[in-house]
């Protein structure tokens, strides 16, 4: 199987699992703060890598530790082609992730590599943030380990 085809194995399990259905940001309770997750994610599906970077950033800065901040800034790494910071990124979000609930309006595939997600307030279903980060990071291992072929 290819790597991509693996990836999209792997993406459609998840999305049979429950894993990735719309999530919920309850963590941290900042309406602003979602909404700068928002334009951040707006942001990088504009190719806008740096100003979404340093919205991530002011929103770590509110929310040292905040798991879609990191998630999201992963996924610009992975953009950038930075996948050891990216992983950096995933493993510091890790810890946080599991019983942080978000509900997600969209999620875009960053190069094949990562997901980055784009926050709502709406309430659909709810599910924590570490299933997707989990996913985030066997994607970026199995990318640096195709990469050093």
């Amino acid at each position: 199987m290819t790597h991509a085809g693996f990836k999209i194995v792997v993406l459609l399990l998840s999305l049979l699992l429950g894993l990735v259905p719309a999530w919920s940001q309850t963590k941290g309770g900042a309406a602003d703060l979602t909404a700068q997750m928002a334009q951040g994610y707006d942001l990088i599906q504009a190719g806008k890598l740096d100003q979404a970077q340093e919205i991530y950033h002011r929103v770590l800065q509110a929310d040292p530790g905040n798991p879609l901040a990191l998630n999201n800034l992963a996924a610009i790494m992975v953009k950038k082609g930075d996948y050891k910071k990216a992983l950096g990124y995933l493993e510091q979000a890790r810890p946080r992730a599991k019983g942080y609930k978000v509900y997600v309006s969209r999620m875009c595939d960053i190069n094949g590599v990562c997901l980055a997600l784009r926050p709502s307030t709406d309430q659909f279903s709810g599910d924590d943030l570490a299933s997707l980060i989990d996913l985030n990071i066997s994607m970026v291992k199995i990318t640096v380990i195709e990469n050093r072929r």
